[in-house]
């Protein structure tokens, strides 16, 4: 049984997340409304870019002299 339901879940992934978030991003927008809900995706959107910048091994400094305009 628990091997047919990891199974199940690797086939239909995609779609079990896709559900997932867009249930999450209903109810994200029903209860704060439009701009929080948006505010929120946005921070979430900015921190996996991050996160997945540092598992590619870049250095802080070296992301934040890339992003970040240079200060005269």
């Amino acid at each position: 049984m628990n091997s047919g339901l990891r199974q199940l879940l690797l086939l239909y992934r995609g779609r079990l997340i896709g559900t997932t978030l867009g249930i999450v991003l209903a109810l994200m927008w029903i209860f704060l409304g439009f701009w929080s809900m948006a505010f929120v995706v946005v921070c979430g959107v900015v921190g996996y870019y991050i996160g997945v910048r540092f598992d590619g091994d870049e250095d802080f400094r070296a992301f934040l002299e890339r992003v970040l305009p240079p200060v005269d």
